[in-house]
């Protein structure tokens, strides 16, 4: 059955908006067309078009602006000279106002009938980004250019051996990705190397990838195809540049960094190890992130988890929120109302979170509240402020400890202090590195490389007096 004849799909309450990407140029022929298509699409969500006219010489900005006058959901934007389909998304995306963003070429070889089976993993929460393949067993498709296929195919295989994903269709120009992730990558690709950068951050990002069949309807060179041989070079050196040599994905210094991190759990591991004998079988875990050390609590009898981003409690509750003995709540740890009826604790655990906050007595005041008597609170921070850098102030850390602040800052909230110690000798070294590169995260590199030093690191804590990247503090409630 052909995909248009899918009936149309209703969306979830958080997903009420679609902004569908249109980049033109030179397509006075067909826009008018694909335009009335879009709107007609069996989609019950609000629609957006914001369409980029890309320095076209044809009619095409006249033909849009019109269609803009007589209907409001269509966004016009213009630029005064050609600079390619990439860089015409990234002005769409910068003015889009969406839940769900769709690329939608302008001419006609892509149908928004199909809209609803491209949506659907996305609307019912399996999916981050779907991509519309051409070659999954597509319920049709027009017959044309062997080669132009074979390269395509090609540069998927080569796509998915840089990323270690299984597409079929890299190079498919159907792409429905979240809105909230894609506003947040980071994209530089002007011409057609958007196809192969997108896959590359959403791979990076650690976004979750789906692929349904979609119907192709391609159109020849004489009827306006554009790409060519040269676009096919030019998106193989990328595929291998943002692998090896670019791979920053993100202009969310906080989540590159925590992603950096989570390609070396030995990391998240070692770490949990200089607190594990305080855990107890109750822990609350104050500020999850993305879950890197979440994963590592998971076989506790309960585990309660907070964070204050909405994106990181969503991510965190969809991969772990379906365990009997987790629960993962969005909540602000220096309000009062976040620690009532929380139950006791063995062990508040608190890694890499209190220098965010404004007031951190507050935080630690509420896991105090929250500890049965005799628990701990399982504290790490970024130590020593000759160390702060421009990775610290991209990542929105107020500040570097000293161990007299820590100290101050857990005394009047009333614990015991069992124990402060320095922590990660080797981390010094590659935080300076960043600090003197001006680097502004740390590296899915880094943190792999780090994990190949583990031997190292674990070697230079026996010297007491190197300083330490961290402080571990161990605060006790008094019984």
């Amino acid at each position: 059955m052909p995909a248009f004849n899918d009936p149309p799909i209703h969306s979830r309450k958080s997903m009420s908006k679609l902004s569908v990407l249109m980049p033109v140029y030179n397509e006075a022929r067909t826009v008018e067309s694909i335009v009335a298509r879009v709107l007609a699409a069996p989609v019950d969500l609000e629609i957006e078009i914001v369409v980029v006219d890309d320095g076209s010489q044809d009619r095409s900005l006249e033909v849009l602006r019109k269609l803009a006058a007589r209907d409001e959901r269509i966004k016009v934007f213009a630029h005064d000279r050609n600079q390619g389909k990439g860089r015409a998304i990234r002005t769409g995306i910068e003015h889009m106002t969406g839940d769900i963003a769709i690329v939608q070429d302008s001419d006609l070889e892509y149908d928004p009938r199909e809209y609803p089976r491209i949506l659907k993993p996305i609307l019912e929460d399996h999916a981050d980004a779907v991509y519309g393949s051409r070659f999954a067993s597509s319920p049709e498709r027009r017959v044309l250019f062997y080669w132009h296929s074979l390269g395509n195919k090609f540069l998927t295989t080569v796509s998915n051996m840089a990323n270690d994903l299984n597409l079929t269709d890299m190079e498919t120009c159907y792409k429905a990705i979240r809105v909230d992730i894609l506003k947040k990558l980071r994209l530089t690709s002007d011409r057609f190397g958007f196809e192969p950068e997108v896959t590359a951050r959403l791979a990076q990002w650690g976004a979750r990838i789906y692929e349904v069949p979609i119907s192709y309807h391609g159109r020849t060179y004489a009827e306006g195809k554009n790409i060519g041989w040269r676009d096919g070079l030019e998106a193989l050196w990328l595929i291998i540049k943002f692998r090896l040599f670019d791979t920053r994905f993100s202009n969310d210094s906080g989540k590159a960094t925590l992603e950096g991190l989570s390609k070396a759990p030995g990391i998240t591991s070692w770490t949990l190890d200089q607190v594990r004998d305080n855990l107890g079988d109750r822990v609350l875990e104050a500020g999850c992130g993305i879950g890197n050390f979440t994963v590592g609590l998971l076989d506790k009898e309960k585990l309660h988890v907070i964070d204050i981003d909405p994106f990181y409690v969503a991510d965190v509750r969809r991969r772990y929120g379906h365990l009997q003995n987790v629960t993962v709540q969005e909540a602000d740890l220096q309000e009062p109302e976040t620690y009532r009826d929380l139950g006791d604790f063995d062990s508040v655990i608190c890694v890499n979170v209190l220098e965010h906050l404004d007031e951190p007595g507050a935080a630690l005041g509420g896991f105090h509240e929250v500890l049965r008597p005799g628990g701990a609170a399982l504290v790490l921070v970024p130590a020593h402020p000759w160390l702060y850098s421009a990775t610290d102030e991209a990542i929105d850390h107020r500040k570097r400890y000293t161990e007299e602040e820590l100290r101050n800052e857990l005394t009047t909230a009333g614990f015991s202090v069992e124990s402060i110690r320095q922590f990660n000798r080797l981390g010094v070294l590659g935080w300076w590195f960043n600090k003197r590169a001006g680097r502004a995260a740390i590296s899915p590199w880094q943190g792999k490389l780090f994990a190949l030093l583990m031997p190292l690191a674990r070697l230079l804590e026996r010297f007491k007096g190197l300083p330490g990247l961290s402080y571990v503090a161990v605060g006790r409630k008094p019984a």
